[in-house]
């Protein structure tokens, strides 16, 4: 009886992983290419980091990622994306950090990136014309009792 349970078991467990395996070969993947691109000039930017997330349904980011590289040219590419949801961050020395949420839904999707310099940080510290409209002092709030009275 053990061993007839046991057969029955693994031909289950069997049909259920080739049932798997056959719903993953359905799945449809997308060859995505990059150009990251200077935003001031158009120049491309080499060796900057495409990092590459698939996202829930829900928009959260999974754990798995892929890293790729961009050539002298500021081009990069991966042919074996699944369709959905892809969070691309590109990080790059001297630019701002690029981030956007992607829809992979065709064969070939090409995205260009712009990066931005990095902006100055404000600082209360330093002058700025632009918040001194008005420098005059206002004027001195008055007792509404009156002046004081010494008691007797």
């Amino acid at each position: 009886m053990n061993r007839k349970a046991l057969v029955t078991c693994v031909v289950i467990f069997g049909l259920a992983a080739a049932g798997r395996a056959s719903a993953q070969d359905d799945e449809q993947y997308a060859a995505v290419a990059f150009l990251v691109l200077r935003d001031y000039n158009g120049k491309p930017v080499k060796n900057a980091s495409v990092i590459m997330h698939p996202v829930s349904k829900k928009g959260k980011q999974k754990n798995s990622g892929l890293q790729l590289k961009t050539n002298t040219d500021g081009k990069t590419s991966f042919d074996g994306i699944p369709y959905g949801p892809l969070r691309v961050q590109v990080l790059a020395q001297g630019f701002q950090t690029f981030g956007e949420d992607y829809d992979v839904n065709k064969p070939d999707i090409e995205i260009t990136i712009k990066l931005k310099r990095p902006q100055g940080q404000y600082s209360i510290y330093e002058d700025h014309p632009e918040a001194k409209k008005d420098e005059t002092k206002p004027p001195e709030k008055s007792d509404p009792k009156g002046p004081e009275q010494k008691p007797q």
